[in-house]
Order: structure tokens, then sequence, then C-alpha cells
């Protein structure tokens, strides 16, 4: 008999409580665990890390527009299916899924609205939506936003998050990025600013088109802007890319940005801008 016997433990188990899908989110930056709600409440910025989470274009046109201010205008416009295209399913079944998924019915929510009582015609993309691709119901959407601010003689201003030209449209899509900057042309002629806000990810026929012709060109901070991804060019140019050389940071030094503006402050900033060009008077607080 062995004058030492190894003790017998119980084994416990715990179990962890399940916690709720969806409640929190990790920041990219800090590694910072944050509620979900109290996100939300900040305008989906993370406070301490200033880490921009996405947003629908319904909740960002909340947050810069007056309340009860907003008019939709072309909701009911949809796609068709031109080139009758199909790759690893057919165009309209993509649609209907991105319709389910977001509530909208294309990438561009638009409509008139106020900014601290200021009039504007504001054209929103919705990133969640086909990528916020630009397709020929986007690009008539802002058409249309530019035309009605020419009419009404107001300001226009478009807020960009797109991975560029929708590729099921093919030339179609690309025609957009002519027919919204003939648009702006004529905006200019008529003496009205248009100030244009890039956000994460602006990029493509988007960026080489309405979305760098403002004349007042704001993006959010980290904001990625570019027209061919960080891979492409090097494997075509083969070159060294300089770190960050698609950030609004980097493009802000070199002139491509005017301010880089976060969304928390935006609001205010394009109340100023707009009582700087349109009304030509001192920023009032509503």
């Amino acid at each position: 008999m062995a004058l030492f016997q190894k003790p017998k433990y119980s084994t416990v188990i715990v179990k962890k409580k399940d916690i709720p899908h969806g409640m929190w989110k990790k920041c990219p930056v800090s590694g910072e665990i944050i509620y979900n709600k109290e996100l939300e409440q900040n305008q989906n910025v993370v406070a301490k890390s200033g880490y921009h989470f996405p947003i629908t274009a319904r909740s960002r046109i909340g947050h810069l527009l007056d309340e009860g201010s907003f008019t939709e205008l072309e909701k009911d416009l949809c796609a068709g299916d031109p080139l009758e295209f199909v790759d690893s399913k057919p165009y309209p079944e993509r649609l209907a899924a991105y319709q389910k998924k977001t509530g909208e019915n294309d990438s561009i929510v638009s409509g008139v609205g106020k900014i601290h009582g200021i009039p504007v015609s504001l054209a929103v993309f919705d990133f969640q939506f086909a990528g916020g691709s630009l397709g020929s119901v986007a690009g008539e959407k802002i058409t249309r936003a530019i035309e009605l601010a020419i009419k009404e003689k107001i300001p226009c201003i478009v807020v960009s998050a797109s991975g560029g030209a929708r590729m099921q449209e093919g030339i179609l899509s690309l025609m957009q990025m002519a027919k919204t900057s003939a648009a702006l042309g004529r905006l200019s002629e008529a003496k009205l600013p248009f100030i244009s806000v890039l956000t994460d990810p602006t990029a493509g026929g988007v960026t080489a088109s309405f979305a760098t012709l403002g004349d007042v060109i704001i993006a959010e901070p980290g904001a990625r802007i570019c027209f061919a991804g960080a891979r492409v060019i090097k494997e075509t140019t083969n070159e060294e890319l300089p770190e960050g050389f698609q950030s609004a940071e980097f493009l802000f030094q070199r002139g491509l940005i005017d301010q880089i503006v976060p969304r928390t402050e935006m609001r205010g900033r394009l109340r100023d801008l707009l009582s700087a060009l349109y009304t030509k008077k001192e920023p009032v607080e509503a």
C-alpha cells in the first residue's frame, strides 16, 4: 500500500452564459469591445479610437438632416436587366436578394431636406446594397438630385460609399460617370454649390467621376479612397507603394481632399460650408 496517494479532485464544469448575438462589436483599431447601443448613440464611431463603423444610408440621412425635414424622391426606381447578365446567378436574383437584405430598391437613397434650416438636395449611397455599386438607377437618382438642385436653386450633397461601377450592367454602368459629371457641369454654371462627402470605401468609377468633382470634398477619417485596389496597382506598376497611400489622410496631405471631418461633426461642418457658399450668412444653430 502506497504511503501517499494522489488525491481525487471533483471535476467542476462551468457553463458560460450565452451572450446574445449582435450586442457587441470589437474595434479593429484598439481591440476594445463596445456595446452596440453605445456605438449607435455615437453614430457608429468608437469614442476612444475614432474608428468609423459603416452605417446605412437612412441612418446617415437621419444624422445629417433636421428632424422631419427629409422628403424621399425617386424611391420606386428599380434596375432592369438589359444585358441578361448571369454569373453564378442571374442578375435579377441578385437584385432581389439585395432588396430583401436592405429594404432598398437600389444603392442610392435620395431626396430633399434641411441642414440647420438650409435646404439641400441629397443623395446617399448604401454600401450594403451590392457594395454601393454605381448602376443605371444610382446614376439616374444622382443626376435627378443634381437637376432638382438646379431647379430649386439649392445646394447638392452626395455621400459616397461605393466599390465602383456595377459590372452586371456593363457599359450602361460606366455611362453614369459621364451623365453625373455633365449634370454637375450644369450645377456649376448655375453657381450652386456641390459638396462631395467620401466615406469608406469610395472607389472605381465613383471616385473617377462625381465624387471628386465637389466644390468642397470632405472625407471621413480613415476612409479608403481609390480607383483600383492596392494589389492591382502594385501588380500593374511592379512598384512598392507608400503605406496608407489610399487613405483619406494621405490624399488630404496631397490636396485631393479639402477637409477630413469626423462623422459626429459632419452635420455642423456642412452647415458652416453651406452658410459660406450658399446663404452668405453666419451659421445658425438649430
